[in-house]
């Protein structure tokens, strides 16, 4: 298995271009799917593994502290969390500020979404309250009816 320096420019990753990227099997990183909590890829309907540019990343880290860096599983986890420590101190990059922002946007938009909805099935499940109606007559106006031409 060859490994890939450069990730292609794509959200998403089927987990064969993983392994071509991180350089091991697929099995591997099914593997690592159960005792690594943090490479958690999304599933289609159809069951099929979805990785993200994140998850990609953390396969190659997790290949490099295990194959390059001689690191044990759990040794491994335990520097994954520590480095997800750092990163949590740090403060987060404008371009990850922006995310946040959108996501917190997109959130209340959903709850806005949401409250809509509810109003709109509770109105359909209301009987409707008939108003009475009021005409003002302003000119009545004496209407003829004509039958036509008559023979």
């Amino acid at each position: 298995m060859t490994r890939r320096t450069q990730l292609p420019d794509k959200l998403f990753f089927k987990i064969g271009e993983v392994a071509d990227i991180v350089g091991v099997k697929p099995h591997a990183l099914r593997y690592w799917e159960t005792e690594f909590a943090a490479l958690r890829p999304k599933k289609t309907r159809g069951a099929h593994r979805q990785y993200s540019r994140k998850d990609v990343e953390l396969a190659m880290l997790i290949r490099q502290l295990l194959h390059d860096d001689g690191f044990t599983i759990p040794g491994a986890r335990k520097r994954i969390r520590d480095l997800g420590r750092h990163q949590r101190s740090s403060p987060p990059e404008p371009r990850a500020q922006r995310e946040v922002a959108l996501r917190a946007e997109l959130l209340g938009l959903r709850q806005q979404l949401a409250e809509l909805r509810d109003q709109l099935v509770e109105a359909e499940t209301q009987p409707v309250k008939a108003k009475p109606l009021q005409v003002t007559v302003h000119k009545v106006i004496p209407v003829t009816v004509s039958r036509g031409p008559e023979a």
